[in-house]
């Protein structure tokens, strides 16, 4: 494996956890619905996509004035392993703490 810092640093931060989170079904989903559903400005979220395409995580398609996002298909099979591993240990979203 490449350096998995770059890796982990992104998988790091609440909000690009939650965006990997809404990607994980495998879907295409527009900046605009991640905005929405993380209750995040225009702003961050570019930022917060922008260090998850940087990581190699995901890829963009510019979609007249949107951009929608999906998880990478390159993905190597270790940084999908580490992808898996971290997605199977978050707890399930709408789930309250006990």
């Amino acid at each position: 494996m490449s350096d998995p810092v770059p890796l982990l640093i992104a998988l790091a931060e609440p909000t690009r956890l939650a965006a990997l989170r809404i990607l994980w079904d495998g879907g295409e989903h527009c900046v605009c619905e991640l905005m929405r559903q993380l209750r995040a400005s225009a702003s961050r979220m570019s930022r917060h996509m922008s260090a998850l395409k940087a990581a190699g995580l995901v890829i963009d398609r510019r979609d007249a004035q949107w951009v929608r996002y999906r998880l990478s298909p390159d993905l190597t099979p270790d940084r999908r392993a580490i992808l898996d591993a971290v997605m199977a240990a978050m707890p399930e979203p709408n789930r309250s703490a006990a």
